[in-house]
């Protein structure tokens, strides 16, 4: 079981660094599986990432807050009206429209009703 963790943990840590430079892809998230990940696996990778100067702060704010920063917040929502709104420009037919506008509302409600947390 650890080699699948650690498998997983390298699969969503490549994901999460390709976000980076990927603007539809989210780095957070992936990066928070992969820690989840390697907390099961690696000790040693699981403490490089948390510890890490960019990525760690929010991934400690999640584990030790259940918290996600307000302007991490900010740019979640935005980007998700952004794809919403692409997509109306789009015209995109209203079965996708509403699918995507059911998703979103789940997902931006899930954001904005975590803690603030102690990053920011």
């Amino acid at each position: 079981m650890r080699a699948l963790w650690l498998a997983t943990g390298g699969l969503f840590l490549g994901l999460g660094l390709l976000g980076v430079v990927l603007p539809v892809l989210p780095t957070t998230p992936f990066l928070l599986l992969a820690a989840g990940c390697f907390a099961k696996s690696s000790p040693r990778l699981h403490g490089w990432l948390v510890g890490h100067p960019v990525f760690g702060p929010p991934i400690r704010n999640w584990e030790e807050n259940g918290a996600i920063s307000r302007p991490a917040k900010r740019l979640a929502v935005g980007s998700m009206a952004a794809v919403f709104a692409l997509s109306v420009w789009l015209g995109l037919s209203w079965k996708v429209l509403l699918a995507q506008g059911v998703l979103i509302g789940i997902g931006a409600a899930f954001v904005l009703t975590r803690p603030d947390g102690s990053s920011g």
